[in-house]
């Protein structure tokens, strides 16, 4: 394989990821400072606010199915690049809540395309026997995008005392012009994505589907060489046959239904084990666990910092243990921690013990539900239905992820974090019995190998 090129080719799409996990991240450490600047006090303001992005997300996810099939992967993650520069940029412009909101929005419709769109992409360009790691790469990314947000917060916010007012803030550089440049960080690397997609192909799989198999050879031999080629391209070919003939032969519905059910279940499922908020809401969790904002940013780049690590260690095990195992291992995990970390804030605990059970389920997380849930979900739709399907699945995540993020300050209002936390626990329980009894392994198999067990 010439892993050289392959690699290169992968690390560009995922890209969007960085992109991603940047840009959903960075409103965590600028929340404060935005919200004195636009005078935000009330918790549906709050909410909406830190919310309005996933509107856009869901819009961006919705459209990845027609883009994606129509125009093709690459042009689609182009539209993407585009979005993302201009909207980081037009949101630390923003003079109003309502400009502020506008360009979150177009920030999220790039978030939806991209989040989708770069694990479908890498997942057709990957041979099986390393496409779960490949595949992690995108996570990788997004998880370095998370952790580039929280340094550059980190570092863009000047020292605040813990008794500041709002007042103070608004007046302070940090209130004017502070969060403006966390949010127009992203135009860097956008552009370098922008850039860098205009030296991949497009997708293999997707060129086949179009008719254009001179195109998509070139592109496999440029991946693999020309034996590699001839095989990839006469499976792929073999298995849009085979469907055109279960189509003549009505399709059986029961496996198409059942690989969309797990696909969405398993995209709402990693929203709603609850770590995005810890990401999103930082500022109020370590609050409520004793630390001042200064040692609230530094608490949250160390977040950042074990989210990379146990990612890596998440390509490292992903061909080894399989899929399952790993979700099997995050639900778990996470159920405990949940259970204990509540339990602590209810015992009005504080400090250090609170940090390390927070990084607790962040380790967790990186190396179970938040690579493994995109591995899955690229490689087990069939190949005539994997763009719509993925499509379906993000909106199903996004539409879960705008009711997790606006739904916490009103459930922590009312329920406490302890409360809420138990709320979290159990559904990543109820996550653990359907991962158990409804998702199959697929490593180590092709995608048309996957294909074929779903027909039978």
């Amino acid at each position: 394989m010439k892993n050289r090129y392959l690699w290169f080719v992968a690390l560009v799409s995922a890209l969007g990821g960085l992109l991603f996990g940047y840009d959903w991240v960075v409103i965590g450490g600028a929340k404060v400072f935005y919200e004195a600047y636009f005078d935000i006090a009330q918790p549906p303001q709050q909410a909406w606010a830190m919310s309005c992005a996933l509107v856009g997300c869901l819009v961006g996810a919705i459209s990845s199915g027609y883009l994606s099939e129509s125009f093709g992967r690459k042009r689609a993650l182009l539209i993407s690049a585009m979005v993302f520069t201009v909207s980081s940029i037009g949101t630390g412009e923003a003079t109003t809540f309502v400009h502020f909101v506008t360009w979150r929005i177009a920030g999220g419709f790039a978030i939806g395309l991209a989040s989708g769109l770069s694990p479908i992409y890498i997942a057709e360009i990957a041979p099986a026997a390393i496409r779960g790691r490949m595949v992690c790469l995108n996570e990788l990314t997004i998880v370095f995008g998370i952790l580039m947000a929280q340094v550059v917060n980190w570092l863009i916010a000047q020292p605040v005392t813990a008794d500041v007012t709002m007042m103070q803030i608004h007046s302070s550089w940090n209130g004017q012009i502070g969060w403006r440049r966390m949010f127009e960080a992203t135009s860097v690397p956008a552009a370098v994505f922008l850039v860098g997609l205009f030296f991949i192909p497009e997708s293999p799989r997707w060129l086949v589907r179009k008719g254009y198999l001179d195109k998509a050879r070139g592109v496999l031999e440029r991946i693999g060489g020309q034996d590699y080629a001839t095989i990839v391209l006469g499976e792929i070919r073999g298995s849009l046959l085979s469907s055109l003939s279960l189509k003549r032969e009505s399709l059986p519905r029961k496996s198409t239904t059942r690989v969309l059910v797990i696909g969405i279940t398993l995209a709402v499922l990693q929203q709603w084990c609850g770590i995005n908020v810890i990401f999103n809401y930082a500022q109020d969790i370590f609050s409520s666990a004793g630390y001042a904002l200064s040692s609230i940013l530094f608490n949250i780049v160390i977040t950042g910092i074990v989210m990379c690590v146990f990612t890596i260690v998440a390509i490292a095990t992903v061909e080894r243990l399989g899929r399952r195992l790993l979700m099997l291992s995050g639900c778990a995990g996470l159920t405990l921690v949940y259970v204990v970390l509540g339990f602590f804030y209810y015992r009005h605990v504080q400090g250090l013990p609170m940090l390390l059970l927070v990084v607790a389920a962040i380790a967790c997380y990186a190396m179970t539900l938040a690579p493994i849930t995109w591995v899955i979900l690229s490689e087990i739709f069939p190949n005539e239905i994997r763009g719509t399907a993925m499509a379906i699945s993000t909106t199903a995540l996004w539409a879960s992820c705008f009711l997790l993020t606006y739904t916490f300050p009103l459930l922590n209002a009312g329920l406490g974090i302890a409360g809420t936390l138990w709320i979290y626990a159990a559904i990543c329980a109820g996550g653990y019995l359907f991962v158990y009894t409804q998702l199959p392994e697929t490593k180590q198999r092709t995608l048309e190998e996957i294909q074929q067990s779903w027909e039978q």
